[in-house]
């Protein structure tokens, strides 16, 4: 809590001695450093990575406690970031939310990056042929896991399809109790959390990537498959569609519709032509979320941050490139 930090981040900024602080979120340690550094005078840079629906979905609210609880989070966020110098947040989508949301300011996109080379396997070699679908990230209630096991059903039966799911959180046991309901426990296999060379080798495995979440403000988990050479079908939802083109490097389908989301997983695991041409395009979408471009990138706004506030343009319009990398290096 801010009040057992605060000395404790005051004695470290003092002993640092930064030029500027970046801060990841408004909670606890972020809004601590983030007062401490706006009252000695130090120029402050945050980044959100949050939506309240990351919260809400681990209580079981009522709809309209829910929303109201949405919007004191948002307040309580907009507290801490209006005493930022600079706002970054991974997409334009990203961007735009907040500004819907009352934010002003400089605020711009920048992604989170990969290290795209470490994604850059040979496609896995394996004993059986069925095709299979992958999901990568929190089993929670806004990643929405539960749609992609209800699709599995309706899928051709000449597409006998093992679906894998890597990750773990809240909804586990009720995602294994519904594959057990629906009849397809057998075709799909909980991983749980995994190392970082299992989770490769899960892309390397996989024919085509699914996210069904409705609360992604980037989806590095989409970017990485994107990244192996995979197609993607994801939901129609927050930034998704900044990363899925469809028809390109996969398919989008409205959140939550189970028949549309298996009708486009059928689509592309029935047509092995499609996904290597998807996939291919989906490398080349990701190529521009280089962490490399992503470091230069902050390197210029720790620059600007450092040095006499100036008069930026945010970026309101939602255009679908990220705030360009010249620092030079």
């Amino acid at each position: 809590m801010p009040w057992r930090i605060r000395g404790a981040a005051a004695r470290l900024l003092d002993r640092i001695a930064p030029d500027v602080v970046h801060v990841q979120s408004h909670f606890g340690v972020g809004r601590t450093l983030t007062a401490i550094a706006r009252r000695t005078g130090v120029p402050v840079l945050a980044t959100n990575h949050f939506m309240p629906e990351n919260l809400i979905g681990y209580a079981p609210l009522p709809g309209r406690l829910a929303t109201a609880i949405g919007r004191l989070a948002w307040r309580d966020l907009l507290r801490v970031f209006r005493r930022a110098r600079i706002v970054t947040a991974p997409t334009p989508r990203a961007v735009r939310l907040l500004c819907e949301q009352g934010l002003d300011g400089t605020i711009l996109p920048v992604s989170c990056g990969l290290d795209l080379r470490r994604f850059a396997q040979s496609p896995a070699r394996r004993a059986d042929d069925g095709p299979r679908v992958l999901f990568v990230g929190r089993l929670d209630a806004e990643k929405n896991v539960d749609v992609l096991l209800r699709a599995l059903p309706l899928l051709p039966e000449r597409l006998p399809v093992t679906a894998e799911i890597v990750g773990d959180g809240s909804r586990r046991g009720e995602l294994e109790d519904l594959a057990r309901a629906l009849g397809v426990a057998d075709s799909v296999v909980f991983h749980g959390l995994v190392d970082d060379q299992e989770v490769l080798d899960a892309y390397a495995r996989c024919d085509v990537f699914c996210m069904p979440g409705t609360a992604e403000l980037q989806s590095l988990a989409t970017m990485e498959a994107m990244a192996a050479g995979k197609p993607v079908v994801a939901a129609d939802a927050m930034a998704l569609p900044h990363l899925v083109r469809p028809g390109v490097n996969g398919l989008l389908f409205p959140p939550g519709d189970v028949p549309a989301l298996a009708a486009a997983l059928g689509s592309v695991l029935g047509d092995p032509v499609t996904r290597t041409r998807m996939g291919d395009a989906g490398r080349e979408t990701v190529a521009r979320h280089d962490i490399a471009d992503t470091l230069d990138t902050f390197e210029t706004l720790y620059q600007e941050a450092a040095e006499t506030p100036r008069h930026f343009r945010i970026a309101r319009d939602g255009g679908r490139h990220e705030h360009p990398a010249h620092s030079g290096r």
